[in-house]
């Protein structure tokens, strides 16, 4: 029989389904009638009830909720005007009653007003894009912060929008600029004149504008509003807890069952633009290694055609462009989140699950070593299937077999692993033990429980490195931080890991339906129910695991980790487990203090420093220049910045990385194979972040053999 700690353990050891969850019985004074009522209080008694830290939904939590909503409406201040906000104070208090049963109001005033300003809007965008531009002026276009106002009149809105528009203008008008000076000495076409190209590129940020306002118009509905407003009381208790509408729950369960062909990237809307979400392992964007969670795609161009221009379309149509034919080109245009721009080629592919499972191969070094190398993209595993892919079982295979490699020490990477398998986790953790507590996890206001290695032994006592950066996150976080403790290995990587310690699970809102056999989609809560605690007592939450050696990372100052999202949950820390640290041959604190003597050192890790320091000025710059010399220096200048770092990056001598004697047959089974495997190799042989890794793992080798001859002697 299971008891409530016991339940609450098997519902984290499980993956994917949905909880069915009882909300308290006194919900029946909801008009059923009233959807959007009955939603909003189905909601608020849900994360109430089962949510693992709520907070109280009071006038505060009313504010919160405003502010947020406000911002995802109209996160660049260009549509309200200060009198809405002054109007809204009438009502920021009472989306917390509206919660609790009280009549809705404050989402139709909000709804009713953001329509308006849209049209007003609208109408105002032409006459801006109708004269031209004079590109010599000195001004600025400045991006809002949380400290900006709203404009105080809708002639100040209008020069918001006519800098705003300039600025877009200005970009597409270098563009096309660049394009002309590009072209082949064997064009016939007249040369245009620049106020042709200006008047040009005006008509190009004119169309953009004409979608999004369409799609404002014909496409938008109240319903799309009201759902966002529900996602928005939802993640005003963290990040990870959001509402899902009926259409984006069917969405993501067809997607999730299909097949076809793409580059393995989810993607949302943000003020209209298209934003990557989140990566699949083992597809092109992820193999490509230059497009990350946080990108923005401007452009999608069919092989060597034309660009399309995506701003304003919604993620189904961007989808549909980006999608296409297996083994066809994509070309894609990306803006990172510093305002750098670059085009990757992308060939689509149907993504291969052996792309995502643990692959290992040995690294040679000149002096004789052999290093086992094992990446792992995710920690997978298919409970569905008693016969399905799980990770622990298939990195246990890769070290057996690195093992008959006669490899002296193994370096696990981790770099990017967004998590997965709780239970997997644990079991590999056993690999490199000899036995112990692994993790805590706490459910609500019970006592935490510890999960252990019970198995006697290891399967790998030797060096150990594990590589992290700030995309390795839940699971991943769980690992670096059990073999940190228990100090068996090193961990190298980035300032920290990404932060998330927290479990959730999908709930559905419309429990009576499905007893009654006529649900009617209301939606569901994805909803935050556990948090991870290290053995050592400290939670895995918004801190992540600091590594022992930090090495300069290109993402490093941009604000993606969970210590940067709105209503983050805090760190806090509990009781430690019993546990016995790990006895080695090696001196740790001697070995990471050498290699971060040997990283202040290296001129070229110096000097990545200091090009990445430039990046984070730029970034953290909120303003873009309107005259047309400044804006071609700055841009020339990021240019030059990033390929200098793309540079650094690479090491000067390449890795000696082989695949395993035993894997070459399924690697020559086929030509898609051989060229994923040679793209795999290939980019792991100039990682300048691996090569110091393995100086690492040399440094903790030579301690080993030092050890042993001391103990035959």
């Amino acid at each position: 029989m299971f008891t409530k700690k016991s339940l609450g353990i098997l519902l984290l050891l499980t993956i994917g389904g949905g909880v069915f969850y009882a909300v308290r019985s006194s919900s029946t004074k909801v008009n059923p009638n009233e959807k959007y009522e009955k939603i909003m209080q189905l909601v608020g008694e849900m994360l109430e009830d089962a949510h693992y830290s709520p907070r109280s939904i009071n006038d505060r939590f009313s504010r919160d909720v405003l502010k947020k909503y406000l911002k995802r409406l109209d996160p660049e201040k260009i549509y309200f005007l200060a009198s809405d906000l002054e109007r809204f104070k009438a009502i920021e208090t009472n989306i917390d009653d509206e919660i609790k049963g009280a009549e809705l109001k404050s989402f139709f005033m909000i709804n009713e007003v953001f329509k308006k300003r849209v049209t007003e809007v609208s109408a105002s965008y032409k006459v801006i894009l109708n004269k031209p531009f004079d590109f010599s002026i000195d001004e600025k276009y400045v991006e809002v912060t949380e400290q900006t106002p709203y404009p105080k009149s809708s002639e100040m809105r209008q020069e918001q929008w006519r800098k705003k528009l300039k600025y877009q203008v200005l970009d597409k008008y270098v563009e096309l600029v660049e394009m002309q000076e590009k072209r082949p000495d064997t064009s016939t076409a007249p040369l245009k004149s620049p106020k042709e190209l200006e008047k040009e590129a005006r008509a190009k940020v004119e169309k953009v504008y004409n979608r999004i306002f369409e799609r404002f118009k014909n496409r938008l509905k109240d319903d799309d509003r009201f759902h966002w407003l529900v996602d928005d009381i939802a993640m005003t208790m963290d990040p990870h807890t959001n509402y899902y509408a009926p259409i984006e729950k069917r969405s993501f369960d067809e997607q999730m069952s299909g097949e076809f062909y793409g580059i393995g990237a989810s993607l949302q809307e943000e003020d209209g633009n298209i934003k990557i979400a989140t990566i699949v392992t083992g597809s092109p964007a992820q193999k490509s290694g230059e497009i990350q969670i946080g990108d923005f795609i401007l452009k999608v161009a069919q092989g060597d055609q034309e660009p399309q221009d995506l701003t304003g379309f919604d993620v189904t149509d961007a989808v549909r462009i980006i999608r296409g034919k297996k083994d066809t080109e994509v070309r894609l245009t990306i803006k990172k989140p510093d305002g750098t721009v670059k085009t990757i080629r992308l060939i689509r592919e149907k993504i291969n699950l052996d792309d995502t499972y643990a692959k290992s191969a040995v690294i040679n070094t000149d002096d004789g070593t052999r290093i086992g190398y094992i990446y792992l993209p995710e920690f997978y595993a298919n409970f569905q299937d008693p016969n399905g892919a799980r990770c622990a079982p298939d990195v246990a295979k890769e070290i057996k077999k690195l093992k008959e490699e006669n490899i002296s020490g193994i370096i696990l990477d981790l770099r990017n692993n967004g998590g997965g398998s709780l239970m997997d986790v644990v079991q590999m953790v056993g690999f490199f033990i000899d036995e112990g507590p692994v993790v805590q996890v706490k459910s609500k206001d019970e006592t935490p429980t510890i999960l252990r290695d019970r198995e006697k032994g290891t399967l790998w006592d030797g060096p150990l490195t594990v590589m992290v950066n700030e995309f390795s996150a839940s699971a991943s976080e769980i690992f670096a931080a059990a073999i940190q403790d228990y100090q068996r290995g090193i961990v190298i990587g980035s300032t920290s890991t990404y932060g998330k310690g927290t479990v959730q699970r999908n709930m559905e809102l419309d429990k009576t339906g499905w007893l009654t056999g006529n649900p009617q989609d209301l939606g569901s809560v994805k909803m935050t129910i556990q948090k991870f605690y290290r053995i050592n007592g400290g939670s895995t939450q918004l801190r992540g695991v600091v590594p022992d050696i930090i090495m300069p990372d290109q993402y490093e100052y941009l604000k993606m980790r969970e210590k940067d999202e709105m209503f983050a949950m805090e760190w806090d820390e509990i009781t430690p487990a019993f546990y016995t640290k790990w006895k080695s041959d090696y001196d740790l604190d001697k070995i990471i203090k050498k290699s971060r003597t040997r990283l202040a050192d290296n001129p070229n890790m110096n000097e990545m420093k200091k090009h990445i320091k430039n990046l984070e000025v730029f970034s953290d710059n909120k303003y873009y220049t309107l005259k047309l010399a400044s804006y071609k220096s700055e841009k020339k200048m990021m240019a030059e910045t990033v390929k200098a770092i793309d540079t650094l990056l690479k090491l000067n001598e390449p890795l000696k990385i082989v695949n395993l004697t035993k894997d070459m047959t399924r690697i020559n089974a086929d030509s898609m194979k051989i060229e994923r495997n040679t793209q795999f190799l290939k980019f792991r042989k100039s990682d300048v972040h691996l090569g110091e890794t393995v100086q690492i793992m040399r440094d903790m080798i030579q301690d080993t053999r030092m050890a042993a001859r001391k103990r035959k002697e």
